[in-house]
C-alpha cells in the first residue's frame, strides 16, 4: 500500500535520477560521506504490508545495495574511523548502523555483512532487550491485527477504533501512534500500553521477546570483529519529552548498562525517533556530558566536512522497505535529496 507522501517521495527520487540532475550536482553537494540506517533485516517479515513496513529491508537487497555501493566506489568503515576522515576530505566513505537490537540483525543481516567485509554498528536500548520496555510499536499493530475493534481511554472519553479491514487498520495505527506520540507522557507510556495490550489479548513483551536480541546475543555480537555495540537510550524514549535530569540519565544511564552486560563501554549512541521533535541541542549536549564519541540523529542527509565539528549530531541515509531499489540510494547518497528534505539546508545537524 503506497501512501501520498511515499509517493511523493518516491517521485522526486526519479526526477533526480531520470534527469540526470543527482549525478550533475554530486560533485558539488554529495559530500564526504555518509551513514546507513537499518532496523530489520529479514527474508520473512511477519506483516509485510502493516503499519511498520518501513523498518524492514530483505537481505538480498541488503547484499545488492552493499555491491552497487562498492562498484561505485565506497569504502565501508567503521564509526571510530569515520570519525577521523570526516574532516579530511576525499569522499566516498560509508558506515552501516542498525537500530535497536534486532535478532535478525544477527541471524540475516550479519552473513551478509561477512561475505562483504562490512563493519555495522547496532545501537541497543537496555530496557527493550531486558523487557522493562516495550516495543511499543510493534504491540501496538499486534493490538489493532487481531482486534476488529480498539476501544482507548482518553481524558476526552472513551474512543472506538475501527480495524475490520487493512486500510482501517493502518489508519487505527496512525491514530495510535499519534495519541501515544502527543498526549501519553513517556513515563506513562508502559502503563498505557500494559492496560491496553491486556484489555484486548495481547502480551506487550511478546513482541520484544519474539524480534530482539537478548543480552547473550549481544554479546555474541559484540565479540564479533565486524560489530560495533552502541547505545539507544536505556528506554526508547523521546528525550524532548523528558525533563533534562530524566533525558540525562537516560543518555548516561543506557551506557553503564551496557557496560555493565557485555563487558565494553559503548562510545557511539542513536538517538531515538531522531527528528526535530525528538532531540535537539539538549540532548546534543547531554550526550556530549555522557562522553560519546558521536551521536546519529534520523535526520536525512549526507555527511559535509563540516560534520567534523557536529560529531553528537550526524545525520544518515534510511534504507528501509519502502525503498528497496539500488537507484533510490544512489540518488539519496548523491546530495541531491538532502536540501530538499532540510529546508535548503546541506550540513544537517539539528
Amino acid at each position: 500500500m503506497l501512501d501520498a507522501g511515499e509517493a511523493i517521495r518516491k517521485l522526486a527520487l526519479n526526477l533526480a535520477r531520470y534527469s540526470g540532475l543527482a549525478p550533475l550536482v554530486r560533485p558539488f553537494v554529495g559530500g564526504v560521506g555518509a551513514i546507513l540506517m537499518l532496523h530489520r533485516v529479514t527474508a520473512s517479515p511477519a506483516r509485510p504490508h502493516g503499519m511498520n513496513r518501513h523498518l524492514t529491508i530483505a537481505p538480498d537487497f541488503l547484499d545488492e545495495l552493499i555491491t552497487g555501493m562498492k562498484a561505485d566506489g565506497y569504502r565501508f568503515v567503521t564509526l571510530d574511523d569515520a570519525l577521523g576522515h570526516m574532516g579530511a576530505g576525499g569522499g566516498n566513505f560509508a558506515v552501516m548502523t542498525a537500530d535497536d537490537g534486532y535478532r535478525d540483525n544477527l541471524v540475516e543481516a550479519l552473513p551478509v555483512l561477512e561475505r562483504h567485509g562490512v563493519p555495522i554498528a547496532v545501537y541497543v536500548a537496555p530496557a527493550l532487550i531486558d523487557g522493562t520496555a516495550f516495543l511499543w510499536w510493534d504491540v501496538v499493530e499486534e493490538i489493532v491485527e487481531r482486534n476488529a475493534q480498539v476501544r482507548v481511554p482518553t481524558a476526552a472519553g472513551e474512543v472506538v477504533l475501527d480495524c475490520s479491514t487493512p486500510a482501517k487498520r493502518l489508519a487505527s495505527n496512525a491514530w495510535l501512534h499519534d495519541h501515544l506520540g502527543r498526549r501519553v507522557a513517556e513515563r506513562e507510556t508502559p502503563a498505557f500500553l500494559s492496560a491496553l495490550a491486556e484489555r484486548h489479548g495481547v502480551d506487550p513483551l511478546e513482541p520484544g521477546r519474539r524480534s530482539l536480541m537478548d543480552w547473550h546475543e549481544i554479546g555474541e555480537m559484540a565479540r564479533h570483529p565486524l560489530v560495533t555495540i552502541g547505545a539507544h537510550t536505556l528506554n526508547h524514549h523521546n528525550l524532548r519529552r523528558l525533563d533534562e535530569d530524566e533525558a540525562r540519565r537516560q543518555i548516561a544511564g543506557a551506557a553503564d548498562v551496557i557496560e555493565e552486560k557485555i563487558g565494553q563501554r559503548p562510545r557511539h549512541m542513536a538517538y531515538p525517533y531522531g527528528y526535530a521533535s525528538a532531540v535537539g541541542c539538549r540532548e546534543v549536549k547531554l550526550a556530549q556530558e555522557a562522553g560519546f564519541a558521536s551521536a546519529v540523529t534520523t535526520r536525512h542527509g549526507v555527511l559535509q566536512a563540516e560534520h567534523a565539528r557536529h560529531l553528537l549530531a550526524l545525520p544518515r541515509i534510511s534504507v528501509n522497505g519502502r525503498y528497496q531499489r539500488v537507484a533510490h540510494i544512489r540518488t539519496m547518497l548523491s546530495g541531491v535529496t538532502t536540501p530538499l528534505a532540510n529546508a535548503g539546508k546541506m550540513v544537517v545537524t539539528v
